[in-house]
């Protein structure tokens, strides 16, 4: 029982990265009807980036660095001992860290909508396509080139001692940690925040207006291009924010650390139904849970196989996923 709850926490938290990169694929797709196959390098990004973050804000030989090159920066040495010496200190740093990387994050898929898929808009669909694979080579192999192909993301220790939860009146060690807890609340935040914003506000109307039909929502006075740019915004930064949290998860941040999540996030926003943000969330704990419970209980050798052939099946009798429906095209 110990063994099988264990595995479930696992499944959870990775469900809930999965599902932030879900959500991210999903609103390039309600709007543009697009793959964003770049969505993986903004992943991968942001893990970079908030280890660069991490590092200027409690590493003592990096902030030296830095104040040689930028003097102006010294300030963030008298900050060292808080950001690393209390509670309230840590959570004030990961709070950075997350919101450093969303914004840098979101700022580089606007990069990448204005400079590669915009002139595209309106070019066959292969285009766009091949345009995304062409930003997610370079962006791997700048980071591989200019920066590092593997970099140790280490937290501090207090975010990720395992707690020991108390069941039963047995202590049964589940391996809830911190870090654990924060990435399942803030994938569950995270798509409340967004579903209300899409659902309630005038921006998330003029996106939906939008994603039914760009030429109608521009002559009703929508500034379609700004909309567009705002959805390569949150959705990249989505991305962002799970990077980070993989980073910190498995302790190492690599330059093709984005694809095989990638893939699987795909995966979990078609289980769900593509376009939908409520399916992008449950595909994502459902592969979760299916990867982690598959790996303990049949075989780590098969846990991607098992993974695709529910896939399928879920495609063969849901072809428009699980909360997604199916578009018949009158002719």
């Amino acid at each position: 029982m110990n063994y099988f709850l264990a595995q479930l926490v696992n499944g959870i938290t990775l469900g809930g990265m999965y599902a932030l990169i879900a959500l991210g694929y999903t609103m390039v797709y309600g709007v543009l009807l697009m793959i964003n196959f770049a969505h993986s390098e903004m992943f991968m990004s942001g893990a970079y980036i908030g280890l660069g973050t991490l590092l200027l804000l409690s590493n003592a030989g990096t902030q030296n660095a830095i104040c040689k090159v930028l003097p102006f920066l010294s300030f963030f040495k008298s900050l060292r001992s808080f950001f690393t010496g209390s509670t309230v200190g840590l959570i004030i740093m990961f709070i950075i860290i997350l919101a450093v990387s969303a914004v840098l994050v979101g700022c580089l898929g606007m990069l990448t909508e204005r400079f590669a898929y915009r002139p595209l808009r309106h070019a066959p669909r292969l285009a766009p396509l091949i345009s995304a694979l062409g930003v997610s080579i370079f962006l791997q192999n700048a980071f591989l080139l200019w920066i590092a192909p593997n970099k140790p993301f280490n937290l501090p220790a207090v975010v990720a001692k395992a707690a020991i939860v108390d069941l039963s009146g047995k202590n049964l060690s589940l391996g809830i940690t911190p870090l654990r807890i924060i990435i399942v609340a803030t994938s569950v935040i995270l798509l409340i925040v967004l579903d209300l914003f899409i659902a309630r506000t005038r921006v998330g109307k003029a996106m939906r207006a939008t994603s039914q039909d760009q030429d109608a929502a521009g002559l009703m006075g929508i500034n379609v291009n700004s909309v567009i740019a705002l959805t390569f915004f949150i959705g990249p930064a989505l991305g962002g924010i799970a990077g980070v949290f993989s980073g910190a998860y498995y302790g190492t941040v690599t330059y093709n650390m984005g694809f095989m999540p990638g893939i699987k996030s795909f995966t979990a926003a078609v289980i769900g139904g593509i376009g939908n943000l409520r399916g992008a969330m449950l595909g994502g704990f459902m592969l979760g849970l299916i990867e982690s419970l598959s790996q303990a209980y049949i075989s780590a050798s098969y846990k991607d196989v098992i993974t695709f052939v529910i896939l399928i099946v879920i495609l063969i009798f849901r072809p428009g996923g699980l909360l997604g429906s199916s578009v018949v095209e009158k002719v």
